[in-house]
């Protein structure tokens, strides 16, 4: 990700002294968000399952001028995920933004026909992203109704809202996210916190897609990736796919108080496939 690319962010300190824990940070979505916030101005805490890419990723921000500090949690887990913020509040201070980024394998998922498709194969994403986008959120939100003041962000993709084929059971859980951001808003909003859910189409430059396309270029007879890949952008009306920095510069915005008048929304990205 070049950094340059983000739009004057680290000029403009949009997150000056906000507190970001991003879950999932060492994969490339989770670890542009997390650049772009401390580039923003932000202290970030990235956290993973995985030490070296969240190693990689903190050097990265600190010789960039930036504050990140990692940790090992398994956003799966409860107790871990309370015990990991009540350390944070108690060296940093209260938690300003949390953005969830968690992502699981497609293969064995996506490019199989549902009919084709073993119970757990299909249960898998719905459960994963359901149960972690729960569980950090509602960890966040405890914190957060102390200050009545916070921003929680999620991240879906087209699948969510539109039909297509072999694609298991991941618009099901991009559905749930995006329900469950609504409901967190609705409940939230009174007492100052906002809830807003991004919703992507698919990124070229992450390892996800670039193991995703293969597997649907194979069920349509491709043998190029990138056959499918044009197919997926003659689809959007700019005919092209959002980039990292695309996503990366609307979750700083949405963190921002620049954006205060939203929340319960979720945010198009998907460069018009989906037309609201």
């Amino acid at each position: 990700m070049d950094f340059t690319e983000i739009l004057n962010i680290n000029k403009v300190m949009l997150l000056k002294n906000k507190n970001a824990v991003i879950y999932g940070a060492g994969g490339a979505i989770g670890g542009a968000v997390a650049r772009a916030f401390a580039l923003a101005g932000a202290r970030v805490f990235v956290t993973g399952r995985k030490k070296q890419p969240l190693d990689d990723l903190v050097k990265d921000i600190v010789k960039s001028g930036g504050r990140a500090e990692m940790a090992l949690v398994d956003a799966l887990d409860e107790q871990v995920i309370n015990k990991h913020l009540d350390t944070i509040v108690g060296q940093a201070g209260p938690i300003d933004i949390s953005f969830n980024a968690v992502g699981i394998a497609h293969t064995g998922i996506q490019g199989i026909p549902i009919v084709d498709l073993p119970v757990g194969n299909y249960m898998l994403p719905i459960l994963t992203y359901a149960k972690t986008n729960f569980l950090t959120a509602k960890a966040a939100a405890r914190h957060m109704l102390l200050n009545k003041s916070g921003v929680i962000l999620t991240i879906t993709a087209t699948p969510a809202r539109l039909a297509y084929p072999q694609v298991g059971g991941m618009p099901a859980s991009w559905a749930a996210i995006e329900a469950l951001s609504r409901n967190l808003a609705a409940e939230l909003g009174p007492q100052g916190i906002r809830v807003n859910c991004i919703r992507s189409n698919g990124i070229p430059e992450t390892p996800l897609l670039k193991e995703v396309m293969p597997l649907h270029a194979k069920v349509f007879g491709m043998p190029d990736f990138l056959e499918f890949q044009a197919v997926i952008e003659s689809k959007t009306l700019s005919k092209e796919l959002p980039k990292l920095t695309d996503i990366a510069n609307w979750a700083v915005f949405m963190a921002s108080d620049q954006a205060q008048a939203m929340t319960g929304s979720i945010i198009n990205l998907t460069c018009g496939e989906i037309v609201d």
